[in-house]
């Protein structure tokens, strides 16, 4: 299967690396910071590429998913910080036969995750002397805050029903790959629920199950349907 990579810095790289042992080849990169990433979603280079996996900033994919989507390439976006455009993406690529899975994290792990805090939010939310709050941190460099996993895990809680506030905080130092807390605190005892990333290559791998997936599909996917996960 042919991919292209749109971005290259440390998560493409990693794409890069793993992509055979998930059956991909590399056709080539879009990075105009990259030596051979400056043609455009548009280059006649990318025929018969089927899945473009983006690793790049906010306003990039604002730009390339939709061209490379109705070229009939379907999309991985691995990319943060773009949701508040997430309608017009949509809009934009809505007449397209192909598929697009975005997600704010690609590890099976913290999707598992996510599902177990969603019931345990269910569970002490119907405890009344119980708070709660989540806190996420992450490597100095990455720019959004708090992060889409982050926001992600909050939107579960609030979905399973956890009826209170919930306090959310984030930390940037470093070099720590990415480490979600959920905590819920009662007048004497405190629960909490931790998911520590040893390093990225699980959300390399992630978006590279995605794009096997996704390849034949039409419509808008999370990797909750890509794990099967309800």
């Amino acid at each position: 299967m042919q991919i292209l990579l749109v971005g290259y810095g440390k998560m493409g790289r990693m794409v890069e690396n793993l992509a055979g042992e998930y059956g991909c080849e590399v056709a080539g990169v879009i990075d105009p910071q990259a030596a051979t990433g400056h043609d455009g979603p548009d280059a006649d280079r990318w025929h018969g590429v089927d899945v473009a996996i983006d690793f790049s900033s906010p306003d990039a994919v604002i730009t390339n998913v939709p061209v490379l989507a109705k070229r009939g390439m379907s999309v991985v976006i691995g990319t943060t910080g773009w949701q508040k455009d997430e309608a017009a993406v949509r809009q934009a690529v809505a007449g397209s036969e192909v598929g697009i899975v975005a997600a704010p994290n690609f590890s099976t792990g913290v999707l598992l995750f996510e599902v177990i805090v969603a019931r345990a939010a269910a569970l002490v939310g119907a405890q009344r002397d119980f708070g709660a709050w989540l806190h996420e941190a992450h490597h100095a460099t990455k720019k959004d805050a708090p992060s889409g996993t982050a926001l992600s895990l909050k939107k579960a809680m609030e979905q399973a029903g956890f009826p209170r506030p919930i306090d959310v905080s984030s930390t940037r130092a470093g070099s720590i790959p990415g480490t979600h807390t959920i905590g819920f605190d009662g007048p004497a005892e405190t629960i909490t629920l931790t998911h520590a990333a040893r390093d990225r290559t699980a959300f390399a791998r992630g978006a590279l199950v995605a794009a096997t997936w996704v390849r034949g599909k039409r419509g808008w996917f999370t990797m909750h349907d890509v794990l099967g996960l309800k």
